[in-house]
């Protein structure tokens, strides 16, 4: 279930700059809580795409990874650096990127290149605990939610655009989606979407 246009959100407005052209999004679970880590993506006709994907880094310290959500743009290259002081060995069975990385140290992996949209789950060979997860997108205009469940995009041009959500921890593990119209030079167009968790399960690094 979620809401659109509610131009009333506190949160929202706080972040939102008077005169840009873009959406402002909030999200939550369905008590209300706010979700951090949610990704938010925009997708719409004439959206151009950009040159090149943004490259990412997904770091190993302390035995996690770090960040514990990473969205990209398909074609993106994430790098794997090892900043623990123990060899890891990451891999992933995912449909939209299966690989395995041998044991290494240091900044020895091998850049991998996600060329596919869709969700892949990262682990470790040697670690059980560790788990990460990428989000990989069809669109240049995307945003991870930060601590208050917040996220902003800024758009091109004002039109008519689809907002979509997805977060790890989702019931069912589909995507929310609400169509928004943006308008040049108005406050940015807001949506504040609520999502249905999975049950606590007891180790989960993200403490839900």
């Amino acid at each position: 279930m979620n809401l659109r246009n509610i131009a009333a959100v506190p949160l929202l407005l706080a972040a939102a700059g008077a005169g840009a052209t873009g959406v402002a999004v909030q999200v939550q679970d369905t008590s209300g809580k706010v979700l951090p880590d949610a990704v938010v993506y925009i997708e719409g006709d004439g959206i151009p795409a950009r040159a090149a994907p943004r490259e990412a880094q997904i770091e190993q310290k302390g035995l996690k990874f770090l960040p514990l959500v990473t969205v990209v743009q398909t074609g993106a290259t994430i790098q794997f650096p090892n900043n623990d002081k123990v060899r890891h060995h990451i891999y992933s069975f995912s449909p939209a990127h299966k690989f395995d990385q041998k044991l290494y140290s240091g900044q020895q992996a091998t850049p991998q290149v996600f060329d596919k949209a869709g969700t892949v789950v990262l682990g470790c060979n040697i670690h059980d605990k560790m788990i990460a997860y990428v989000r990989v997108v069809d669109t240049p205009y995307f945003a991870r939610t930060d601590g208050a469940g917040a996220a902003r995009i800024e758009l091109p041009k004002e039109g008519r655009y689809t907002v979509k959500v997805w977060h790890y921890n989702a019931a069912g593990g589909g995507t929310a989606e609400e169509a928004v119209t943006v308008k040049a030079g108005a406050e940015p167009a807001t949506a504040v979407f609520k999502l249905a968790m999975k049950p606590p399960v007891a180790g989960d690094p993200s403490g839900l």
